[in-house]
């Protein structure tokens, strides 16, 4: 790509919303039975990810003209590291607690690979990339094209994606990268033109508009007279390290089953089970948890339907109360199920994502209060993502499972994250050090709490699971 290209500003927002005590970094890793090799690491990087030209630019600027352009100075050797676990002591949750603790470099492009040997004669890969590159969806795009299938063969490397123009409207082509806010004004001038003119063809569909307009209107009234969450332990001050876990995987095809059994999606059985599992981590640190509700964060894809076509940040979000208060597995996963399908007809997602667009321009306080007031609003980030449904191979050898952690904003101190791989679910927890030392606690819990809601189903007749 030729010249500087600006930031979107949802991208501008996920930049400027990095902190000490949160950095807005989306961390992955890959587990494998045997060794990797660090040079076929390279080679893979080399072939399958830089060829999107994202990869090898970095940001200039912090402001409203903070723009990409291309590193001169790129150095793969710098952004792919190998790492050894010592014989003894530091175990790789703790290595990878304090990889992802550590800030990336914002002189150069803001992502890292980490080759790391375990102990048992197998590798790790994790990845460390800022949010600002793209969203969880657009990232699982560009991990699968570096990935094969069992076959072996390697197939061409894939196509990369236009700059934000191409997309764009033809003033925005014309008038060039620095109307880009102008551009995003030209596309809803538009959409407005065009309903000025559906309206004066069909004036019945005036009534659904103005339903459209309340809707909106209502999600915003509900986002802003949202009050503080509850006081729990999640909630606090926050310090600059952070903890990482993860669960011993699900069963996908028991996580199905049940949700069958109970007339739920598999999304809506496996949050009512990190609402049980905090539920019962909130109970054996000697919190009271009945009548408890706990709001988190949940990303919703505001994409439209089809292959990926862009990196870059096309998500909104909503608040999800958990119903921590009851105890009954079935009776919360149901609960879960009829809270979220209010949510999927909202127009939360929606609202929240012309919030984080106008974060990217705001002025430094008012951002910084937006922030807050989001944080405040919620205790955790809850993030589910489907990914692939066979074994994959990277650098030539079989992943046999991948992992995530989602970032958390403002003063939020714990992240959740769900991903289904090769017929298995792996649950995944980012905490702060300061609120929750030990989040291998709450993954132990996670685990608890879905064969707390096995059983129970496999328990009830069946007349009654749904």
């Amino acid at each position: 790509m030729n010249g500087p290209e600006p930031l979107s500003p949802v991208d501008l927002a996920w930049l400027r919303m990095d902190r000490p005590t949160n950095l807005m970094m989306v961390c992955g890793i890959m587990l494998f039975e045997r060794r990797v090799d660090l040079q076929t690491v390279k080679d893979t990087v080399r072939r399958r990810m830089l060829c999107f030209h994202r990869f090898r630019q970095r940001v200039t600027g912090r402001d409203a003209s903070a723009c990409w352009e291309t590193d001169a100075a790129f150095d793969l050797d710098w952004h792919v590291s190998h790492i050894a676990l010592p014989g003894r002591g530091e175990t790789l949750e703790e290595l990878v607690g304090g990889l992802v603790s550590t800030p990336l470099d914002p002189a150069r492009p803001m992502w890292q690979f980490h080759l790391i040997d375990d102990r048992h004669g197998g590798s790790v890969v994790l990845l460390r990339i800022h949010h600002c590159y793209g969203d969880g969806f657009a990232l699982m795009h560009v991990v699968s094209a570096m990935t094969d299938d069992a076959s072996g063969h390697a197939p061409a490397a894939p196509a990369d994606f236009a700059g934000p123009g191409a997309s764009g409207s033809a003033w925005e082509r014309i008038l060039g990268p620095v109307t880009q806010l102008a551009g995003e004004a030209l596309r809803t001038a538009s959409v407005l033109a065009g309903l000025g003119r559906d309206l004066l063809a069909h004036p019945a569909q005036g009534l659904s508009y103005a339903v459209a307009g309340a809707d909106y209107a209502l999600a915003a009234a509900t986002i802003a007279a949202m009050g503080p969450d509850a006081p729990t332990r999640l909630k606090g001050p926050l310090c600059a390290m952070k903890r990482v876990a993860w669960a011993a995987p699900l069963s996908l095809l028991e996580v199905k089953a049940v949700a069958a059994a109970l007339a739920c999606s598999v999304n809506d059985v496996l949050v009512s089970c990190v609402a049980g599992a905090l539920r019962q981590y909130l109970a054996r640190q000697g919190d009271a948890v009945d009548n408890t509700e706990v709001r988190a964060l949940v990303p919703v894809n505001m994409r439209p339907p089809g292959p990926v076509n862009d990196l870059s940040n096309r998500f909104g979000l909503v608040f999800l109360g958990l119903p921590v208060g009851i105890a009954d597995p079935v009776r919360r996963a149901h609960e879960l199920h009829r809270r979220m399908a209010l949510l999927r007809s909202s127009r939360q997602p929606a609202v929240s994502l012309a919030i984080l667009n106008v974060m990217g321009v705001a002025p430094d306080l008012l951002k910084e209060r937006l922030v807050e007031t989001l944080a405040a609003n919620a205790s955790l980030v809850i993030s589910n993502v489907r990914g692939v449904e066979q074994a994959r191979y990277f650098a030539g050898r079989r992943i046999a499972r991948q992992l995530f952690w989602v970032p958390q904003s403002g003063g939020l101190a714990l992240g959740i994250s769900l991903l289904s791989y090769a017929g298995e679910v792996s649950f995944g927890v980012m905490s702060d050090a300061q609120r929750i030392p030990v989040p291998a606690a709450i993954a132990a819990c996670f685990n608890d709490a879905f064969e707390t809601l096995l059983l129970t189903v496999l328990m009830m007749p069946w007349p009654g699971r749904a």
